[in-house]
């Protein structure tokens, strides 16, 4: 039986509109878009009993939960993001960990602190600076520390998620998406290299993922998309309302034809680049 809903489901939309983006982010993304990444991330980690671990760029926490999960009581874990919206979700979840506001080019370290492991998921294409980034990174591990960072490959090998960028240029304009800006390993690498990382390594990871509601997916996608599109800083509030809702519109059958009982699904890949300090 299909159990796809429309896209324009009402109740996908209220809850758009009525909760802030670090809820939605949350209860909507994390489960079926980052949280079955994790796994990729920590599996050459080798996390040990006493291990002191700091999660950059944490979002709502899931690699820091995972962590402190697999550590318990031998170890600590650390998570650091700049948005404090997204802390205070983070927070609510999980308060036996020490959370703290902080930007990745000048990270929130105390006097003589120091890591055993550093992780960085889908966060470091983010930052405007990723040489300082990957400097303070180094900064925070103990000698010989282990540090792992996954960044999604390029949106063009995966055929749903291209389509969806070609739908929105055409109602926005070119779209340079940051999300898939470091899907080259070999840039991040030397970025580690020149910073004094070594034994550095990667691997490529892709999967299918699922979402129940694909409505609000691709809502909260074309979002993203429009946000980074080259006219986005033109757009008033109801036009960018405007614009969103027309690739919605247009996205309509690509949806249902990703659709079935499970809901929607397309392919996404990541990259993880493992090193030491």
């Amino acid at each position: 039986m299909n159990t796809t809903r429309p896209l324009e489901h009402a109740d996908g939309v209220q809850r758009l509109s009525s909760q802030s983006f670090a809820e939605l982010y949350e209860q909507i993304l994390v489960g079926p878009l980052f949280h079955p990444w994790v796994d990729a991330l920590l599996q050459d980690i080798d996390l040990g009993p006493g291990d002191r671990v700091l999660d950059i760029a944490c979002g709502t926490g899931i690699v820091a939960r995972i962590a402190k999960e697999r550590l318990g009581s031998t170890g600590t874990v650390v998570g650091v993001d700049v948005n404090p919206q997204m802390l205070a979700v983070a927070r609510s979840l999980a308060p036996a960990i020490d959370w703290r506001e902080g930007d990745a080019g000048a990270l929130p370290l105390r006097d003589g602190e120091a890591f055993d492991v550093v992780m960085c998921q889908q966060g470091f294409q983010f930052f405007p600076d990723r040489a300082t980034a990957a400097r303070e990174m180094h900064r925070a591990l103990v000698k010989g520390g282990r540090f792992g960072v996954s960044t999604w490959r390029p949106d063009e090998e995966f055929p749903v998620l291209r389509e969806l960028r070609a739908i929105a240029e055409r109602h926005i304009g070119p779209i340079a998406d940051r999300r898939h800006s470091l899907g080259d390993p070999a840039s991040l690498k030397a970025i580690l290299r020149e910073t004094g990382f070594h034994d550095i390594r990667s691997k490529r990871f892709s999967r299918t993922i699922r979402f129940q509601d694909g409505s609000v997916f691709v809502r909260l996608n074309a979002m993203a998309l429009v946000g980074m599109s080259t006219q986005a800083s033109t757009l008033d509030d109801e036009g960018r309302q405007r614009t969103v809702d027309a690739i919605v519109n247009d996205s309509a059958e690509l949806v249902r034809s990703q659709s079935d009982g499970a809901g929607f699904h397309y392919e996404i890949g990541t990259n993880v680049v493992l090193a030491r300090a």
